[in-house]
């Protein structure tokens, strides 16, 4: 991975907290654009190839969640968001709001670094191999196509603007088809890390996909909930 070439946007009103990431992460390599508030990231993000962002929750003149829904209506790479709020609810509403990670305040700057490559690696091979030939998978589930080759997902014939880690859990789930896929199983093998007791970010991730695919919640076309089991795509 040539991290030279990736641009971080760090978004924090806390001067010290957004310049400590800046030297740490300029210290790996990666080249930092850093804001103490919403405005003019944007316009940032619209000239410079941003290739993963952390953002504040809390802003002066945005919250973060509205700031992480503006960015996800035109661009897919990855976003942490960083607070000082630790219930479930918030992370939950960071998810569906497309976030991809969550860290909350006060954190160790190595680990926000060792998060932020763990994010690139993920975007970057989102299309993990499962011993098949990737460029020949396709999957049409009563009118969600799933395209490897291309990485897209088209629904009843348009395109469905998703993230790389919303396909990866498409991708996996229509791999298992058939079969039930719990939350633990899906979160290490999209992730590539260890579920831990508690954890809704795949629960928030599958209800972010279902409204992107327009699901009716009690009676989901594409990915049924398996209660107290998991999750899977019937054949």
């Amino acid at each position: 991975m040539d991290r030279y070439a990736q641009n971080i946007l760090v978004v924090d009103d806390e001067e010290e907290i957004t310049d400590l990431l800046e030297v740490y992460l300029t210290n790996e390599g990666y080249h930092v654009h850093k804001f103490y508030s919403g405005a003019g990231v944007l316009e940032c993000i619209s000239e410079k190839q941003i290739d993963l962002a952390l953002l504040d929750v809390m802003l002066p003149d945005i919250d973060g969640f509205t700031l992480c829904r503006r960015i996800r209506e035109a661009w897919y790479f990855p976003i942490i968001m960083l607070t000082a709020k630790v219930e479930d609810q918030d992370k939950i509403a960071g998810m569906t709001m497309g976030a991809d990670d969550y860290i909350t305040k006060p954190f160790n700057p190595l680990e926000v670094v060792a998060r932020v490559k763990a994010q690139l690696r993920r975007a970057q091979t989102y299309n993990f191999s499962m011993g098949r030939q990737e460029e020949e998978e396709y999957y049409n589930v009563r009118g969600m196509e799933i395209n490897v080759s291309d990485h897209t997902c088209i629904l009843f014939g348009e395109e469905i603007p998703i993230t790389p880690l919303e396909f990866s859990i498409l991708l996996y789930l229509c791999r298992r088809m058939g079969q039930v896929v719990s939350s633990e199983e899906l979160f290490e093998k999209v992730w590539g890390e260890k579920y831990l007791d508690n954890n809704n970010t795949v629960m928030a991730h599958i209800a972010r996909i279902r409204e992107k695919l327009h699901e009716n919640a009690r009676k989901p076309k594409f990915i049924k909930t398996v209660w107290g089991v998991g999750y899977k795509i019937e054949k």
